[in-house]
């Protein structure tokens, strides 16, 4: 599985899941279950519908060779 979540967008899903997770229980409703998803994605960070869509928020390292031979 290649990562496709980079550092902003890991730390963004991060905070809104713990967020939503915590009004769930707070207000004592299920929907703080949703909140797992980002939080999820972010810990992981591979998102399936940034897959799907071939999107990626995470920098890609490029290994050249970068020998010059005279």
């Amino acid at each position: 599985m290649k990562k496709n979540v980079g550092g902003i967008d890991k730390t963004i899903r991060i905070i809104i899941g713990l967020t939503v997770i915590g009004a769930g229980i707070y207000f004592q409703s299920w929907w703080g279950a949703v909140g797992f998803l980002p939080l999820l994605t972010g810990l992981i960070g591979w998102c399936p519908p940034y897959a799907l869509l071939g999107f990626n928020s995470c920098k890609v390292k490029s290994h050249q060779n970068n020998n010059k031979t005279s």
